[in-house]
């Protein structure tokens, strides 16, 4: 390549026209999930105080949310539930009248061609907090499978367009793949949370779903943030299990571990834009410390950079805004 003066790459930047030209990332309202929540009861919008602007919302308004997601043109949603009652094998997570089902239910009667994605987890229904049977105070893997499968046919059965586990159980998405074709869904696609990282950056979230653990922690079965290699493990596992697109959560701090993972297999690849990530740059807004519209576009066009081919995030209908602006 010449060197300066003959080559001068500020040639390029010199207008908007040309960087727009020039410019190689591309973020659209096609590459957005929106992830909401949703609560028993009727008109109820509760603002979740650590993610100014998301609510935890009762069917109804769930559905008027919906409404306005499918105007915005944004492709879908992921739904978390928050039940009446918890106990300790989480039995509304499959309860053919659960949060989650009669949430479905509702939004795919009255936005059916909105994708609605649901989280498959029990960490909201446990009464204790983790995402598996608790024996001897520790998670058990094996049995927690088959409440995971009773939880992803009761979504099929109830509409969902994708099922998303989340537990981190070894073998699900496997366990998940079979029950799904056996009860005749087999065209649902799986998206596996297969890179869900023992985060600190979830604390908000726990806030929203009202899904903080009541002892100890999750990290004998989400990922250790020192590992990248591990993730390249699970991801395999999961695309041989039957993962039809592959999950790296949180994104910000795992642009390497997404870059690694859609480079390593060419597969469908989700990022999550978790909840700290969001109320992070939504606390420094407020305090005019920077400016929320650039610093998230930024934060966004990076994880697309890394090779996110969807991102679930709480700044979607913001996103659809600022690109029409």
């Amino acid at each position: 390549m010449s060197i300066f003066p003959i080559y001068r790459p500020r040639r390029l930047r010199a207008n908007e026209n040309l960087r727009r030209l020039v410019r190689e990332t591309h973020l659209s309202v096609d590459d957005l999930i929106y992830p909401m929540f949703v609560v028993h009861g009727k008109d109820t919008a509760n603002e979740i105080s650590s993610m100014p602007g998301c609510y935890q919302y009762s069917v109804d308004r769930l559905v008027t949310a919906a409404k306005e997601l499918a105007s915005l043109g944004i492709p879908g949603t992921i739904l978390f539930g928050i039940p009446e009652m918890k106990d300790p094998l989480g039995s509304e997570a499959y309860a053919e009248d659960g949060i989650i089902q009669q949430a479905v239910r509702a939004i795919k009667d009255a936005v059916p061609d909105l994708l609605v994605i649901t989280d498959v987890c029990l960490c909201e229904y446990t009464d204790h907090g983790h995402c598996g049977i608790i024996e001897g105070g520790e998670v058990q893997n094996d049995p927690t499978l088959d409440l995971l499968v009773k939880e992803s046919v009761s979504h099929a059965q109830a509409g969902a367009d994708v099922i998303a586990p989340s537990d981190m159980m070894d073998g699900r998405v496997g366990a998940i793949r079979d029950a799904l074709d056996e009860e005749g869904y087999e065209n649902i696609p799986i998206m596996a949370y297969s890179a869900k990282y023992a985060s600190a950056f979830y604390g908000p979230f726990r806030e929203a779903a009202e899904s903080a653990p009541q002892f100890g922690d999750r990290r004998s079965y989400q990922m250790d943030p020192a590992n990248s290699e591990e993730a390249l493990r699970e991801v395999a596992l999961d695309i041989e299990e039957g993962a039809d697109i592959v999950m790296v959560k949180p994104a910000l701090s795992y642009l390497d571990v997404i870059h690694q993972v859609k480079t390593e297999y060419q597969m469908p690849v989700a990022a999550y834009n978790v909840s700290g990530e969001y109320a992070m740059i939504k606390a420094a807004a407020q305090n005019e410390w920077i400016d929320e519209k650039r610093v998230a576009l930024e934060v966004l066009t990076s994880i697309k950079r890394a090779g996110a081919d969807m991102i679930l995030t709480y700044f979607a209908k913001s996103v659809v805004e600022w690109l029409e602006n």
